[in-house]
This record gives structure tokens, C-alpha cells and sequence, in this order.
């Protein structure tokens, strides 16, 4: 008896056994399948290590329009093969290059610099190494524009040779970068000693009021009689901001010549920026021996006669570098018109809004498409959005400035929040930077794009998915693709 009950008992032991190991493989089989799923549609922010199953070949980031996933590094694996499918092809083609990128940014105003000074010092630097480091925690923004002088999101109207009613200074005795020197300038220093290698394109939104024929900050042309004195207004500003310790890569006439009515402004002329450029400012840069690149028009995509009626005439085209652009009216195609008749002369997207009024999906689908795409497909060397901070009031601004200009952030003491214009620079000034080469991509359906290959070989795919529903695709690279999907209205990184 006591020998079948140690029978039983040994029985009832490998049962059981048997049991916790049958548990154990069930959950063992759940949980790989649980992470599995995790891996396939979830979205980190850290870069991380690849899932272990299959090879990664692409990297892959994505913001979506309805906010759910912010410039998230997707783990997807993303493997080059050759299994067929039915799916549309974005061809990519390094043998084939175009212009070379300067960069993506922003415009650097009074008012963001006095926002962002607001904060305390280590939220500021903090904030400073996100938007202008080079680590895996930053955006890396390669390329600034300043005003020169005051813009209308400056707390107040100020030129850097304002004089009483009725002086005039042509010999620029009083020239001074002092409006600047509380927070514009100890800001732009700060910034350079985190990204040392940044461009910066800087532009007037006025002359002097006592060079115009106005006598006032809104509007007026500039008196011919002046136009010697303001050749040297450029000279001063570019000299005296190197000796702060800010090299100024290219300067443009006048922001907007066509707009006279913000405050500040001015309307310069096609053929007055001619006569300017080829009279005045082009020999006085010469004689002086500044390098700093001219820039022609500054202003819509619906006037590209602009440029071209400046570029025509030799004596001018010889001081000019290129032109710029803005697409608040007509068709970013307006660059590659440009490019066309003057193949040797670069293009520059240096201005778009987003607005106070508008939405997060909406504004990314269009800018993505249109200023980061578009404007590098159609030949820019840069792409920036147009202000980087300012207050939950939209300030500060001019009297008369803009009112609902909405910063890429938005900060409150030290808290800040980043709105549509970060992600949409992010998504190529992280990837691409200064010194990358346009390269070949095909344009597919309704998936925008635009592919670049790095200084270090790296090639970058941005997409952009303008179809109504998610939809996937096929990346193909040297005869071989991998397969993607996008939700609607969603934007797309892709590094390998």
C-alpha cells in the first residue's frame, strides 16, 4: 500500500509539472505576442535599439495631423527587399542631385528673443540645446532670419538711425545696433556657442523714416537722394554685427517691397531695387569688401517678375546671388520658373506663417507639402517658417503688426509649448543638414516628397501623405524597397 501511494503521489507531482510548464509556455507565447503587436503600431519618442526580429534598414519618424504622435521615432521594422507588391513606388535616385541645402529654420525676431530671455536660465538653455544642438534630443535648426531694425513682431517701431522729426544724418553718425542689445543680440550669441556654424539672412522691414518719402514707419518709398546713405546703413549693420561676433551670410533690400502696409514697412519697386542694388548697394559692398550675399524681392510667389526683371539686367545681376521667396499668394512652382531663366542664380524660401486661426492637421499638411517640400523641390536652399517664439497673446507686436502670427512656440514664464511650425521644420532641419544634396525622388499619387543625401551619406525621405485615408507605399532605393504606411495628413521622416 505505502508503495502505490508514493506511485500516486509521484504521479501527481509530473501533473502538476506538467501543468506549470504547459501555463508557462501559454504565457511565454501571450507575452511575445502582446510585445509583438506593441512593436508593430506603437510609437517612442527615444530612438532606441531596433526590435531583435528582422533587420532595420530605416529609420522612421512620423507626426500626425490629429496630434496623437509628435515627431515619434516609429519601430516598425523596415527591411529593404524585393517581394513584390501592388503598392505605389516613391523612387529614390542618388546618381541624380540638384542644389545644394543651406537649411531649415526660422525667423529669429525681437519678439521671440525677448520671450524666450524671459525664461529662466536653465529652462532657456535647455530650450536652446533642443532647437540648436546636434544630439539626438534636438531639432537642429541650421539657418536663422533677423529684420533689420524693427519688424512688426517687435514690441515697438525702430530703425537703428531714428532721428527727431525733421533731421536728417547721412553720414549715419548715429547708427547703432543699441535696440538689439538687450535680447536679440546676447540671444544670437548664445545660440552660436551651441551651433557655431548657422547661417543667417537678415532683412529691413523699413528704412530710416527720414530716408522715405512717407515720413513714417508705415509704407513710403526711399528718396532716391538717400539711397547712398542707405547703401551704407547695410554697410554699417553688417560690420557692426560682425564685430559682435555675428557673420551675416546674406542680407535681401526689403522684406515684402510690395506689402506697404504693415508697420513697419516700405514698397521698393522692382526697378528701384534695381537702380539700388546696381547703383548703390552692390559697389558699396564691394568697395567695403563684405561678402554677405544680395538677395532680390523677399516677397510672394505671384510676382516672380520680380526677381527675373533685376536678374535681367547685368550690371545688377552681377552683385546678386538669388532671389526669395513667401507663399502667402501664388504657386511655389513660381521658384522653379525663376530657376529656369537664371540657372546659375540660388532660391530661398525665407517666410510662412501659421496662424493663430488655424489647425494643427491643416497647417501641417500644407506647409509640409508646400514650404518643405515644395519649396525644396522647387529648387530653395533653405525653408523657414516665419516666427520661432512668442507670448499666449501673440506678442509682442508693432502697432499694427501682426496679431495673430503664431509662434513655432509659445511661452508662458519658463513653460513652453511647441506648436505645427516646430514639427514641421523639425521633420527636415533633425535630418538634413547644411551642406546635404537634393536628390532624385519620383512624386506618386498623392505622397509629396522630397530626398536628400547628407554629408555623411545618409539618405532622407520626407513624405507627406495627402490622401483621405491611411495608405501604404514602397520606398525603392538601388532596386530594392521597403514598405510604408502613413495615416491621412500624417508626415514622414525616413533615414537609412
Amino acid at each position: 500500500m505505502m508503495i502505490q501511494f508514493l506511485n500516486v503521489d509521484k504521479q501527481r507531482t509530473r501533473y502538476l509539472r506538467m501543468q506549470k510548464f504547459i501555463l508557462l509556455v501559454f504565457l511565454t507565447i501571450a507575452s511575445s505576442y502582446s510585445s509583438c503587436s506593441k512593436k508593430t503600431i506603437n510609437t517612442v519618442n527615444d530612438p532606441g535599439p531596433n526590435p531583435p526580429s528582422g533587420t532595420n534598414d530605416v529609420s522612421f519618424w512620423r507626426t500626425d495631423g490629429d496630434q496623437s504622435v509628435l515627431l515619434q521615432r516609429q519601430t516598425t521594422v523596415l527591411s529593404f527587399d524585393t517581394k513584390a507588391n501592388s503598392y505605389p513606388i516613391i523612387d529614390v535616385d542618388s546618381t541624380q542631385t540638384f542644389q545644394t541645402v543651406d537649411g531649415f529654420g526660422f525667423t529669429l525676431t525681437g519678439g521671440s528673443a525677448s520671450v524666450i530671455n524671459q525664461m529662466n536660465a536653465a529652462s532657456r538653455n535647455a530650450l536652446l540645446k533642443e532647437l540648436f544642438g546636434s544630439d539626438s534630443s534636438s531639432i537642429s535648426i541650421s539657418y536663422l532670419r533677423l529684420s533689420i531694425g524693427a519688424s512688426d513682431l517687435n514690441a515697438s517701431v525702430f530703425s537703428y538711425d531714428d532721428m527727431p522729426s525733421g533731421q536728417t544724418d547721412t553720414g549715419l553718425n548715429h547708427f547703432s545696433l543699441g535696440p538689439d542689445s538687450a535680447n536679440l543680440i546676447p540671444l544670437l550669441k548664445q545660440i552660436l556657442v551651441i551651433n557655431p556654424g548657422i547661417k543667417i539672412i537678415a532683412a529691413p522691414w523699413s528704412a530710416p523714416v527720414w530716408m522715405k518719402d512717407s515720413s513714417s514707419t508705415v509704407g513710403g518709398s526711399l528718396l532716391p537722394a538717400y539711397y547712398d546713405a542707405y547703401a551704407k546703413y547695410f554697410v554699417k549693420y553688417v560690420l557692426a554685427m560682425k564685430a559682435q561676433g555675428i557673420t551675416i551670410d546674406a542680407i535681401t533690400p526689403q522684406n515684402e517691397p510690395l506689402n506697404p502696409a504693415n508697420n513697419p514697412s516700405l514698397y521698393m519697386a522692382a526697378t528701384d531695387q534695381l537702380l539700388f542694388i546696381k547703383n548703390n548697394l552692390g559697389p558699396f559692398f564691394k568697395a567695403a569688401g563684405i561678402t554677405t550675399k544680395i538677395v532680390v524681392y523677399d516677397h510672394n510667389c505671384d510676382h516672380p517678375e520680380y526677381a527675373t526683371t533685376i536678374l535681367s539686367d547685368s550690371a545688377a545681376n552681377a552683385f546678386v546671388d538669388g532671389s526669395a521667396f513667401h507663399l502667402y499668394a501664388g504657386n511655389i512652382n513660381a521658384l522653379t520658373t525663376v530657376h529656369n531663366q537664371f540657372p546659375n542664380k540660388n532660391l530661398y524660401f525665407t517666410e510662412q506663417y501659421t496662424a493663430s486661426t488655424g489647425s494643427f492637421a491643416g497647417d501641417l499638411q500644407w506647409l509640409v507639402t508646400n514650404v518643405i517640400i515644395g519649396s525644396m523641390t522647387n529648387w530653395s536652399r533653405i525653408a523657414l517658417e516665419w516666427n520661432l517664439a512668442n507670448d499666449p497673446s501673440f506678442g509682442p507686436h508693432t502697432p499694427g503688426g501682426c496679431t495673430t502670427c503664431k509662434g513655432a512656440l509659445t511661452i508662458s514664464g519658463s513653460t513652453v509649448v511647441r506648436n505645427v511650425g516646430y514639427y514641421i521644420v523639425a521633420h527636415a532641419s533633425k535630418f538634413v543638414p547644411a551642406g546635404s544634396m537634393r536628390m532624385a525622388s519620383s512624386q506618386i499619387n498623392n505622397f509629396r516628397n522630397v530626398a536628400f543625401e547628407t554629408p555623411s551619406g545618409k539618405k532622407v525621405l520626407i513624405v507627406m501623405n495627402n490622401n483621405n485615408s491611411a495608405a501604404p507605399f514602397n520606398i525603392r532605393y538601388k532596386g530594392k524597397w521597403v514598405t510604408s504606411s502613413l495615416p491621412a495628413g500624417s508626415a514622414g521622416t525616413y533615414v537609412w
